[in-house]
């Protein structure tokens, strides 16, 4: 009769915690297929890509320690092209044109049309080009430099590429596969506040609580197994 009392409680709990867990177990489940049957490169938007970018050769550029002040050091030093122009990224806050010196505070919609078209394909056609100052933690763009050219090209998978205003760096390539991946990638991580935390609170404790619903199927199938009660009654 104890026996019985006890399967019937954990029975009991262990249905109410299915019924609790089912729908966050249906999201990881889900989300866990369409990770398995993606492609990563797909989802990163390589495919509107071209394959390879070839930077040209320069000669004849100015010293980067002739364009700052006495009481400026350099720390960090890259060179890059923007619009068929190189130009210094000094310690990752300024932008200087490497041929003349001048210091160049941000590069234009024209100019970021021309970073772009570095990198994605030949055949995208450029469909809008906006500026972006601030992003919600949320959005496709989040954690990276802002302000920012957002260019939206005329395709089916509302593809855009993100070029930075302060250095002119081409930034990442978002499309309507990434977004279902992120949207799944969220529900996976239960961050439902950045979608990129893997330690958040809910989480734990989902992941605990599914812990106590496996082992409760155990010890159920352990206290009301007849194959358990013979071994029991011998």
């Amino acid at each position: 009769m104890v026996e019985r009392k006890v399967a019937l409680t954990i029975r009991k709990a262990h249905r109410y915690l299915g019924l609790f867990l089912g729908i966050q177990f249906l999201f990881w489940t889900i989300s866990g297929i369409y990770f398995s049957w993606t492609d990563i490169d797909e989802i990163h938007g390589d495919q509107f890509r071209k394959e390879k970018i070839e930077n040209k050769e320069y000669a004849d550029l100015i010293s980067p320690s002739s364009m700052l002040k006495d009481d400026v050091l350099i720390r960090e030093l890259e060179l890059r092209e923007i619009a068929g122009i190189p130009y210094y990224w000094v310690n990752k806050k300024k932008l200087y044109n490497a041929n003349t010196g001048v210091y160049k505070s941000g590069i234009t919609k024209s100019e970021a049309l021309q970073v772009a078209s570095m990198y994605m394909l030949d055949e995208l056609d450029v469909k809008d080009v906006e500026r972006i100052d601030s992003v919600g933690s949320h959005n496709e763009y989040r954690g990276r430099p802002l302000p920012a050219f957002m260019i939206t090209y005329d395709h089916l998978e509302n593809v855009k590429a993100y070029v930075s205003i302060s250095d002119g760096n081409f930034q990442r390539v978002r499309h309507r596969s990434w977004r279902w991946f992120d949207f799944l990638w969220m529900t996976h991580t239960m961050d439902y506040q950045g979608r990129d935390d893997f330690n958040t609170l809910v989480l734990r404790f989902f992941s605990l609580l599914g812990l106590v619903t496996v082992l409760s199927g155990f010890v159920l199938w352990f206290v009301s197994s007849p194959t358990m009660r013979k071994i029991k009654k011998r």
